[in-house]
C-alpha cells in the first residue's frame, strides 16, 4: 500500500444554521465551490491532476443535491476531467470521504484526491432526506430506534453524569474555542466565505459563545424530556432494563450547534504530491469503522479510535492528541472514559458544543484542527473519532510530516 498523504485541509468559518445565521444568504455549493476555489490558488494546483472530489452530505437533497461534490467542482471552474460524488455515513460523512479518499490513495486506485463535506442547516434543515433511520415508524418500534438525544441523555444515566457534569464541559469548549480562535490558531485552515461578487460574508467562526457561564447553561431546559415522555424513555429502557429513569441532561447548550459549514482536505501519493510541486502536511496512517448497539447509539467512537489503533500497530500512548466530535457532553466523557484520556490532551481546541456541528462537513474540518494543532505544538499524532447514527463510530489517525 502507498502512504496516503495530507498535503492540506481548508474549512469555512462556521455560523448558525438557521435563519438569521451569517451564512444562510449563502448557497450550498458556493460554500463548497469558494473551499476549491481556495485551494486551487493557495497551491497553483492544476486541476486536471486530481482524480476526485469526494464529499460527505447528510443531507443530499433539494440545493444540496444531485452530486453537489461535482456541481462545485465546476462551479470552482476546475478542470472538465474532474469528477466528483457525494456520500452520507450521518455525522460521519466528512470523516468517512477522507478515509475513502486515502483507501483510493493508498490502492494506488487515484493519485491526488480533494475530500471532507457540507452541510447547509440553515438552507436544508436537519431530516430534509428522512429515511427509516428515525422516520419510518414501522422500523423505529421494531428497533427501538431512539432520537440520538435520547441516548446521550441513557448515556450519562449509565455512566453517572450529572448536568453540572456535562454543563462543566460545554463551558470549557467554549472557553477553548474561543482561545482558540482570538489566537489565531484556527486562521491558517479557514478560508473566507464570500458571495458571488466576492465580497467576504464571514471571515472567522461566529457562533463561538465565550461569555458563557454556568448559570447561564444551568437555565436551559432539556431537549429531550418531552421528546421522552412520549414513549422514547420506555423504549430506550426496554433495552437497558437497568435504569429506572433516564435523566434528562442535555440542553442546547451542552449539545452540538446547527450550523453551516464546509471542508475540504487535499489527499494524495507522494509522487502526486511531487508532480504537483504540493509539500506534505500529515500522513493518514490507519482508519476504522464499526457498529455497536443502535438504540443508546452514541458509544461507537472508543470502540473505533482502538479499533484504529490495532490497525495501525500503536498504542495509546503513541497519540499525542484527541479529537472527539462533540455530538453531546456526554459522548466526548464517554469516550475519555472508554480510553482513559485526559481532558488536557482531548478536544484541545474546544469543539462542536462551541462552535457548531455542519454535520457532513465536520470530519474533515477536524482534520484541519489536529493537523494545525499538531504542528502548533511540534507533536506526531493525533486521533479523530466521531459518533455516528446507527450505533457506528469512525475513527482516523494522523501523523505529521
Amino acid at each position: 500500500m502507498a502512504e496516503a498523504y495530507i498535503f492540506d485541509a481548508v474549512r469555512t468559518p462556521r455560523s448558525k444554521g438557521k435563519q438569521g445565521g451569517t451564512l444562510n444568504e449563502v448557497k450550498p455549493i458556493r460554500l463548497l465551490a469558494g473551499l476549491l476555489e481556495g485551494l486551487q490558488e493557495r497551491h497553483d494546483l492544476d486541476t486536471a491532476r486530481v482524480d476526485d472530489v469526494i464529499m460527505g452530505c447528510v443531507a443530499p437533497v433539494l440545493e444540496q443535491g444531485s452530486c453537489i461534490a461535482k456541481a462545485a467542482a465546476q462551479s470552482a471552474g476546475w478542470d472538465e476531467s474532474v469528477p466528483g460524488v457525494q456520500l452520507d455515513r450521518f455525522c460521519a460523512s466528512g470523516l468517512e470521504a477522507v478515509n475513502m479518499a486515502a483507501a483510493k490513495v493508498g490502492s494506488g486506485q487515484e493519485d491526488l484526491v480533494v475530500a471532507g463535506g457540507l452541510e447547509s442547516m440553515s438552507r436544508v434543515p436537519i431530516g430534509s432526506s428522512g429515511g427509516p433511520m428515525f422516520a419510518d415508524p414501522e422500523f423505529v418500534l421494531d428497533q427501538n430506534s431512539v432520537p440520538q438525544g435520547i441516548g446521550a441523555d441513557l448515556i450519562a444515566t449509565l455512566d453517572g453524569y450529572s448536568r453540572e457534569d456535562v454543563d462543566a464541559f460545554a463551558m470549557e469548549s467554549q472557553r477553548r474555542a474561543a482561545h482558540a480562535r482570538d489566537n489565531g490558531w484556527f486562521d491558517r485552515s479557514v478560508m473566507p466565505v464570500r458571495d458571488v461578487n466576492g465580497t467576504v460574508v464571514l471571515e472567522r467562526d461566529d457562533f463561538i459563545k465565550p461569555g458563557t457561564d454556568m448559570q447561564t447553561l444551568g437555565s436551559l431546559k432539556p431537549s429531550f424530556a418531552q421528546m421522552g415522555a412520549l414513549g422514547m424513555d420506555e423504549m430506550a429502557i426496554a433495552k437497558y432494563p437497568q435504569v429506572n429513569r433516564i435523566n434528562h441532561v442535555h440542553t442546547p447548550g451542552n449539545s452540538s450547534g446547527i450550523v453551516d459549514g464546509a471542508s475540504a482536505v487535499l489527499i494524495g501519493s507522494e509522487q502526486a504530491g511531487r508532480d504537483a510541486g504540493l509539500e506534505p502536511r500529515g500522513r493518514i496512517l490507519a482508519t476504522a469503522v464499526l457498529a455497536t448497539d443502535p438504540v443508546i447509539m452514541l458509544t461507537g467512537p472508543g470502540p473505533a479510535a482502538k479499533k484504529c489503533l490495532a490497525k495501525a500497530g500503536l498504542s495509546q500512548a503513541d497519540v499525542d492528541i484527541w479529537e472527539i466530535n462533540e455530538a453531546f457532553a456526554s459522548v466526548a466523557l464517554r469516550y475519555m472514559r472508554d480510553l482513559d484520556l485526559d481532558h488536557e490532551i482531548t478536544n484541545v481546541c474546544g469543539g462542536a458544543i462551541a462552535m457548531g456541528h455542519p454535520l457532513g462537513a465536520t470530519g474533515g474540518a477536524l482534520v484541519s484542527t489536529v493537523l494545525d494543532e499538531l504542528e502548533r505544538r511540534g507533536a506526531k499524532r493525533a486521533m479523530i473519532s466521531l459518533c455516528v447514527g446507527g450505533g457506528m463510530g469512525i475513527s482516523t489517525l494522523i501523523e505529521r510530516v
